[in-house]
């Protein structure tokens, strides 16, 4: 007889606890602050368990970036390609601005400069967001905005990578306008012909 987990059982629930745990110790206190000891007792799971099922804090951060990965992402539609991938930009810009959502996003790149398994799972969430965003490409192709060989993942890309380039190499901070200057550059790449 054939025996599998249910969805939604105890396995899922400590899953659940420990992912929940790991995004609020990272919120309070950042890569340099996380603890699998700290995750175990917010989760209220026995840190033998976390450490036997995540391995390290690189596999909670992992694990987590996957849960994140998983959560909606609103995209805007506006109607027109220029407010749609600002819109986009400035998404990502008030991800970081956000004094509960930055320190974890902050984190997860830290993580990913640290750890390979951190640095795929990454990647991992990166592609999904790329995807997701690339919708507003999509439209403005559909729309005749945009030439029909333009690379709608790699606009996005091009819209956004500034802001991580201010925030995590020069370390300066990143304004709506930063945003907006980002993604209208990306747009007039887009089109040139250039991506």
């Amino acid at each position: 007889m054939e025996t599998s987990k249910r969805p939604g059982g105890r396995s899922a629930r400590v899953r659940d606890a420990v992912r929940r745990a790991t995004l609020a110790e990272l919120s309070e206190h950042g890569m340099r602050g996380l603890t699998v000891e700290n995750v175990a007792e917010r989760s209220g799971v026995h840190k033998t368990t976390v450490y036997r099922r995540w391995g390290s804090v690189e596999g909670l951060i992992a694990d987590a970036l996957e849960m994140a990965q998983e959560e909606p992402w609103p995209i805007p539609d506006t109607g027109t390609i220029e407010e749609d991938l600002r819109g986009v930009a400035r998404l990502v810009q008030s991800g970081f601005d956000d004094p509960e959502l930055g320190p974890v996003s902050s984190a997860f790149v830290a993580a990913a400069m640290q750890s390979p398994e951190a640095a795929r799972a990454l990647h991992d969430f990166f592609e999904a967001r790329h995807e997701q965003s690339a919708q507003v490409v999509r439209r403005a192709v559909d729309r005749g905005e945009l030439p029909v060989t333009v690379d709608v993942r790699e606009v996005i890309r091009v819209a956004v990578a500034p802001i991580y380039y201010r925030l995590f190499v020069a370390h300066e901070p990143v304004t709506e306008r930063d945003a907006d200057r980002a993604a209208d550059a990306a747009l007039a790449a887009a089109r040139a012909g250039v991506l």
